[in-house]
């Protein structure tokens, strides 16, 4: 069974920065983020593949980059220019290809204070 440990969750201002890690314990095609906000439904922020495409959400274009570190098995998520509407449960999310995986991690919760 694949396992997905995030860390880097945490609570910011409106403007500042913070990275999300996290790490699997297989090699997988696809790696990312999904945010679910509070009240709302959980969707794709940013996902890369091995081969260094990487997709993302059109909130997230230009603020922030998602990369990886395949020989750790390991995606990242800088987070740029952070808005209160960036807040939410972040989770990071494994798989054969584009789209949603089916390995989640545990959830690491990001707070943007205005």
């Amino acid at each position: 069974q694949v396992q997905l440990v995030e860390s880097g969750g945490g609570s910011v201002q409106a403007g500042e920065p913070l990275t999300l890690s996290c790490t699997a314990t297989q090699d997988l095609d696809a790696l990312g983020w999904f945010l679910q906000p509070p009240r709302d439904a959980r969707h794709l922020v940013a996902q890369i593949l091995r081969d260094g495409t990487a997709k993302y959400a059109e909130s997230a274009k230009g603020r922030f980059t998602v990369s990886r570190d395949n020989a750790k098995n390991a995606v990242y998520l800088q987070m740029n220019s952070l808005s209160p509407e960036d807040a939410g449960e972040y989770y990071c999310n494994a798989g054969y290809s584009l789209g949603t995986g089916p390995f989640w991690g545990q959830g690491n919760q990001v707070t943007v204070s205005s």
